[in-house]
């Protein structure tokens, strides 16, 4: 029996695990001792990784969609297809009528090679489901600190003496890191959300804002620090920018006001600043709450700011920090060609194109001339006409694309579908009209860059089966077949496209010169920035503990704007606030992977369900169980089964996105800086059905 540590890839922490295999055949699964993120432990999902060899069926083909019929093919057919077709509705149509969606589940390697191939060689756009969980983030962190660098390590979660989630919840959606604050004996817990979540009902605080007012209750929060001289003048001089207009600003945002627009007391907003000030190493940890809002950049900044006013960054146990959702978005981030070039930088700037030409061995000319077009406006550029081309990647936007009618209107619209995936039958899969099977993680090769930057090697604990191919090779195969020859030299193999990266990572903040292939097997795994020639004193490292932060200046810039007007605010018509996020530590996403665990099939409901609160649900004559209709302002309406709790506010609803009927309510509104999808947030009406009532 040999043992093989890999990388669960589920979540963001990326747990490594060991993988004990006879015959071929993985016997058991256990969570990787002195492995720096989760030491041992892991949760259900990540020990359930087995079963993907049993349940994703071996010796796969290609289906092709002919007279109507999907047809098994031979994998060179399918490329040949595929590329094909791509070209040809090119020429037919145009460079950018084609458009790729990937995913934050691929490896780096992956992302690399489909951004070679669909951005520098075809000249076209892709984009991630990345864009739905992490793009706030980004763009917060690259406008404010000067590159997308999360400045924490997991470690700070054990350090820290105040801990501030922000529509965060830990407890279900990131259960490793909660272990983290689990350890910390000498904590207070803070938690900001409008439901009083699992991590809420474990915390030593929580404020239950309204939906969406966390901007303004930071802007307060701020006024008073500065009102009371809570803040750290020393590090706001030495180490950043802008602090005195921001000053200035906060100004309006006055106690008075906040208790209105949030719906907290005089006394919770008194008591959370009093918190902070007498925290010495305070840490705010936010995700997708904040995220997928209407303003949701300029929210996530003023977490920022709040950090960088109190001193309450670069130290150990402080931090504004992002908690990423999936596993590579980080990967995703850095490495994918699509917002920045690999490895980060503008397309437009001159040198950076010419050092990343330079690392690939091709002429500057080659590479994507422009940052892609976002999530949206390739669906949308679908529903117009613009695009007839799609290929996409471990993701089922049918289900969580938001609004996603929207998105099966854009389907029934394409030319070519293509869809690349472990399993046949998702909702995406069963609309295309060709299906590139691939295997799952346990088969792969590539790396896999964490929350706090942390890049660990999944190495194959199972040898492929005649006829599977995994991502890479697929997307390598097209590229032959479209016939890209010499700009595929290097790339050959993972190991050449991680070394390909590498390259265009020196110099940069995300630089991991200084390790390699060979030395993440079987390692801690390593935080970037790690360059050629340092030597790795600590396991967990934190940036800006000098001050110096990415910008030309090296200071951080406080970054803040008028608060938006809601643009769908409650109506006569639409009453209530519906809000979404997950459901159970077993459940993930779409449940396309996790409907494999037994234990996650055997407690959560197969069908959609709704938290409903206790007095809204008497005034309705609604007990547990019975059915809802649920009516958006979206146009769109679905039926739900009723959860009665005290722990969702009266004129609020709460869905987990694990049913496509919770999708078919949310918004086509978008952050207008990341275009992240304002999820969390939709007004809608409801209505009692009677039990015969057809779902």
């Amino acid at each position: 029996m040999k043992k093989i540590q890999s990388t669960c890839n589920y979540c963001a922490i990326d747990c490594n695990l060991d993988f004990y295999v006879e015959n071929n055949r993985i016997v058991k699964v256990v969570p990787t001792k002195d492995y720096p993120v989760n030491d041992g432990f892991c949760c259900i999902k990540g020990l359930s990784l087995d079963k993907q060899q049993t349940s994703v069926k071996p010796s796969q083909l290609p289906k092709i969609k002919i007279n109507g019929k999907m047809t098994t093919v031979e994998w060179e057919y399918a490329f040949k297809y595929v590329a094909d077709k791509l070209k040809e509705i090119q020429e037919k149509y145009g460079k950018e009528s084609i458009a790729g969606i990937s995913t934050g589940q691929l490896t780096m390697e992956e992302f690399a090679i489909f951004g070679h191939v669909m951005r520098n060689y075809l000249k076209t756009n892709v984009d991630g489901n990345t864009r739905l969980c992490m793009a706030t983030a980004v763009v917060a962190h690259k406008q404010s600190f000067g590159f997308d660098a999360p400045p924490f390590t997991l470690k700070d979660l054990e350090l820290s003496d105040t801990i501030v989630f922000i529509g965060a919840n830990p407890v279900v959606a990131h259960p490793i890191l909660w272990g983290r604050v689990m350890k910390n004996t000498d904590k207070k817990v803070i938690v900001l959300d409008p439901r009083k979540s699992e991590t809420a009902m474990n915390a030593d605080y929580w404020y239950g804002l309204k939906g969406k007012s966390d901007l303004q209750l930071f802007y307060t929060v701020a006024n008073l620090l500065i009102e009371k001289g809570y803040i750290d003048k020393k590090y706001i001089a030495d180490h950043t920018e802008g602090f005195e207009e921001f000053k200035e600003f906060v100004k309006k945002y006055t106690l008075e006001i906040a208790i209105k627009k949030t719906g907290l007391s005089k006394e919770q907003i008194l008591e959370f600043v009093e918190l902070i000030h007498k925290g010495k190493r305070v840490s705010f940890w936010w995700t997708m709450g904040v995220n997928q809002g209407y303003e949701a950049v300029r929210t996530a900044q003023a977490i920022i700011n709040i950090a960088l006013m109190t001193g309450n960054i670069g130290r150990e146990g402080t931090g504004a920090n992002s908690i990423t959702g999936q596993c590579n978005a980080m990967g995703s981030r850095a490495y994918s060609n699509t917002a920045v070039l690999f490895g980060g930088g503008d397309f437009n700037n001159e040198k950076r194109r010419q050092q990343v030409a330079a690392a690939l061995e091709v002429d500057e000319s080659v590479l994507a001339e422009k940052p892609t077009i976002t999530y949206n406006q390739i669906i949308e550029g679908i529903n117009n006409g613009d695009i007839k081309g799609l290929w996409i990647l471990c993701t089922n936007p049918m289900h969580s694309w938001t609004n996603n009618k929207t998105f099966q209107t854009a389907v029934e619209k394409l030319e070519l579908f293509v869809v690349q995936d472990i399993y046949d039958d998702t909702d995406s899969a069963q609309a295309c009209n060709v299906f590139l099977p691939v295997v799952p993680g346990i088969k792969k090769e590539g790396t896999y860059i964490n929350l706090e930057r942390r890049i660990s090697a999944m190495r194959p604990c199972l040898e492929k089966e005649e006829n599977e191919k995994n991502d890479y090779e697929v997307i390598y195969e097209i590229g032959k077949a479209l016939g890209m020859g010499e700009l595929l030299k290097n790339w050959e193999t993972p190991k050449g496209a991680f070394k390909l990266m590498q390259k265009c990572s020196k110099g940069m903040p995300c630089d991991f010169t200084g390790t390699s292939w060979e030395k993440l097997e079987n390692s801690h795994g390593v935080q970037w920035p790690f360059r050629e020639g340092e030597v790795l004193e600590e396991d967990e490292r934190r940036l800006y503990e000098d001050g110096n932060y990415f910008t030309p200046s090296k200071k951080a810039k406080f970054i803040f704007e008028e608060i938006r007007e809601n643009p769908l605010p409650l109506t006569d018509e639409f009453p209530i606030l519906l809000n979404t996020g997950r459901g159970t530590v077993g459940q993930w996403h779409t449940q396309t992977r996790t409907r494999e665990v037994q234990f996650v099939e055997d407690v959560v409901a197969d069908k959609a369900y709704v938290y409903m609160n206790t007095i809204l649900a008497e005034e309705n004559n609604i007990k547990e169980n019975d059915k809802i209709r649920i009516y958006s302002i979206n146009g769109k309406d679905a039926v739900f089964f009723v959860k009665i709790t005290e722990n969702v506010q009266y004129e609020e609803l709460y869905a987990p996105i694990h049913y496509i009927e919770c999708n078919m309510l949310t918004p086509s509104i978008y952050d207008p800086y990341s275009k992240e999808p304002s999820y969390k947030a939709t007004p809608v009406r409801f209505e009692k059905l009677e039990v015969e009532a057809d779902v």
